[in-house]
C-alpha cells in the first residue's frame, strides 16, 4: 500500500491562528489529486487526528491540485502544554498515513517523492 507521502509532492502543516492548525496536501498532478480527494475524506482525517468529525474543515482545490484540512488545536498556541508551537508535526501524521489502494503515477510527471514540512 502507498502512503500519502508516496503519492503527493508535499505535505505541510502550520498554524492557522492560535486556535487552529491547517494541513495542506500538494498533490502535484491531476491523478494524485483524484486519488487523495477520493481517499482522504473528512471522516478519515478525523479518525487519524482523533478529532470529532464536525470540527474538521476540508477544502479540495482542483485547479491547484491541493487538498487542505483545518482543525482546532488541542491546546491554544503557546499554552504551557503546547507541544507543537508552530503546528508543523501534524504533517508527518498525514504523510505517513497508508492509503487503501496502490498508486500509479501519471506518465507525464512520474512519482514525486513527498517533501514533508
Amino acid at each position: 500500500m502507498a502512503k500519502v507521502q508516496d503519492v503527493v509532492f508535499k505535505v505541510r502543516s502550520k498554524n492557522a491562528g492560535p486556535f487552529w492548525v491547517t494541513v495542506d496536501v500538494f498533490c502535484g498532478d491531476p491523478a494524485a489529486f483524484a486519488k487523495i480527494s477520493e481517499q482522504l475524506s473528512s471522516e478519515t482525517v478525523a479518525r487519524l487526528f482523533k478529532q470529532p468529525l464536525a470540527s474538521i474543515k476540508r477544502f479540495a482545490i482542483a485547479d491547484l491540485h491541493v487538498v487542505k484540512f483545518s482543525l482546532p488545536r488541542p491546546v491554544i498556541q503557546g499554552d504551557r502544554f503546547d507541544r507543537d508551537m508552530h503546528g508543523a508535526q501534524w504533517a508527518v501524521l498525514l504523510a505517513e498515513f497508508e492509503l487503501d489502494a496502490p498508486y500509479t503515477p501519471s506518465p507525464q510527471t512520474g512519482q514525486a517523492k513527498a517533501n514533508v514540512h
